[in-house]
């Protein structure tokens, strides 16, 4: 062929082959621009004009505008403001912008929201992918939106020196239902997001209130235990209360949905050796005490035996050397040597184990070991390991009762309003000063080690377990607060609760 007609071959095709869907043949320029295409897409998206957005659409759903139209309908909403960010390029045929919009609802007021319009190429113009999280991100994965009427409370609920709750104080819930038991509620309004069944409530709308009611929190405390949870990936709590009078001073609850921290139960594993010794100082044992601590220990009648974690076989030490190394051995041995299950069972329960709370509070503190346990059963409860379970702020009131020497039952809000919440408020439990002194050296002799290690700050008790496949724990106090951490999972402690702790701690 010759050279000529060889050119001119060519040119026809560059001509002809973008139609036959050869894409590197080049088609002249792209018509407009990415900023020009989310410009025009914006006005007429606060226009309402819907045939004009869905010309500047690739490929856009039969029922574009009608998806406009049913929200705005279905959730009142009067008119929308959108603020377009910088635009983002992916290569030169893509691109993305944020967008900050804010819905206007009908008697309710604003409702906020960013989004991201996303644009790209086609058929060598710019035009929006869009999708139904365009409209919102919570309309992603078939999701849809609804207007719910709800009960929201009258009563501003503040802490215990009137000011307002921290942001994102983890103890959401817990404010809820004490609104709820005071009963001072009225009409408002919710956006819900429904997907598969399930609602998750996106904002409220409810008048202002009208008073406010102190709790007990401490802004202080409840930020520091908020914040000592932020980033922690598995489920965690921190509850602090007031030695001296059972004050609920902190509660930051990220177990899950609901009230977990005072209503869910847990083995507490390692940490309910905190009972087990005070029943064995009941029976006449001290810190000081020797006691053998092996590696592994088989109960009477039993099959299976009890072994430390990580292999810990340090021999005889002293009973608070037992404790700081969280011998399970130990405790296991000593409580069926010395121990019945009605004494263990007993101590528990004057430690709070199975009582009731009251004050807004609500649930039962924790179960208590069975009275009527062989005991085989009785070396598994004594290491916190069979049926024995508490809830973190079980075991907060249990450091509570170390550090003041009483058992008080928990509150939740001012005594006044205590008042209106509470039918049968649980009697106070003395601990014996001589097992309460004990349980005191042995816990700060733990945290001293921590203390030492630059961990913990100076002046910190506590006592730290493990319970297998459940969880990790920290309790403790300092000066007139005790706490409770529970790290949800598998993992070690120092990798886990303490941490929290000591992030906690240090914030204060």
């Amino acid at each position: 062929m010759r050279p000529r007609r060889l050119l001119v071959l060519l040119a026809v095709l560059l001509v002809v082959g973008g139609t036959c869907g050869a894409g590197w043949f080049w088609l002249g320029p792209v018509s407009g621009s990415a900023a020009e295409t989310s410009r025009a897409y914006l006005d007429a998206w606060r226009r309402g004009d819907y045939a004009a957005m869905s010309a500047l659409v690739a490929e856009p759903p039969a029922d574009f505008a009608d998806r406009h139209r049913r929200l705005d309908r279905d959730l009142r909403v009067e008119s929308i403001a959108l603020t377009p960010g910088t635009i983002v390029r992916r290569g030169d045929e893509a691109a993305d912008i944020r967008v900050q919009g804010v819905r206007q609802v009908r008697e309710l007021g604003a409702w906020p929201f960013s989004t991201t319009l996303r644009l790209a190429v086609r058929g060598r113009v710019w035009k929006v992918l869009w999708s139904p999280e365009t409209l919102h991100p919570a309309l992603a994965g078939g999701a849809a939106l609804k207007l719910t009427e709800t009960r929201v409370p009258t009563t501003e609920l503040v802490t215990r020196t009137g000011e307002r709750m921290p942001n994102d104080n983890g103890a959401e819930s817990y404010l809820g239902e004490l609104n709820r038991r005071l009963d001072r509620t009225t009409s408002g309004w919710a956006i819900d997001q429904v997907r598969e069944g399930v609602t998750r409530r996106l904002v409220v709308y409810q008048p202002p209130p009208t008073s406010k009611v102190r709790t007990t929190l401490s802004w202080r405390m409840q930020a520091a235990a908020a914040r000592a949870l932020d980033g922690v990936r598995q489920p965690a709590t921190i509850v602090a209360v007031r030695a001296s009078t059972g004050e609920v001073l902190a509660v930051a609850d990220r177990l899950g949905a609901g009230r977990r921290a005072f209503e869910e139960v847990y083995g507490p594993g390692d940490a309910f050796m905190l009972v087990t010794a005070a029943a064995l100082l009941s029976d006449g044992l001290t810190p000081d005490s020797r006691v053998a601590c092996p590696g592994e220990y088989t109960p009477p009648a039993r099959a299976g035996k009890i072994e430390n974690a990580g292999g810990t076989a340090p021999g005889t030490v002293s009973l608070a050397k037992a404790m700081s190394l969280s011998c399970a051995t130990t405790f296991a041995q000593q409580a069926v040597e010395r121990l019945t299950p009605d004494e263990l069972a007993g101590q528990a329960e004057s430690l709070g184990f199975g009582r009731e709370l009251g004050s807004g509070v609500g649930g039962t503190c924790g179960r208590p070991p069975a009275k009527s346990a062989n005991r085989s059963a009785l070396a598994t409860d004594a290491v916190g390991r069979n049926t024995v379970a508490a809830s973190p702020l079980c075991m907060a009131l249990l450091a509570a009762a170390v550090k003041d020497g009483t058992w008080r039952p928990p509150r939740l809000v001012t005594e006044k309003a205590a008042r209106v919440l509470d039918r049968v408020r649980p009697n106070e439990v003395t601990v014996p000063p001589a097992v309460a002194s004990g349980l005191r050296t042995m816990m700060q002799a733990e945290a001293a080690e921590e203390a030492n290690a630059g961990l913990f700050p100076k002046g910190v008790a506590g006592h730290a377990g493990r319970t297998p496949d459940v969880g990790t724990w920290f309790v403790g106090y300092r000066q007139d607060m005790a706490f409770a951490v529970f790290v949800k999972g598998k993992g070690p402690v120092r990798r886990a609760a303490l941490p929290i702790a000591s992030r906690f701690l240090r914030a204060l």
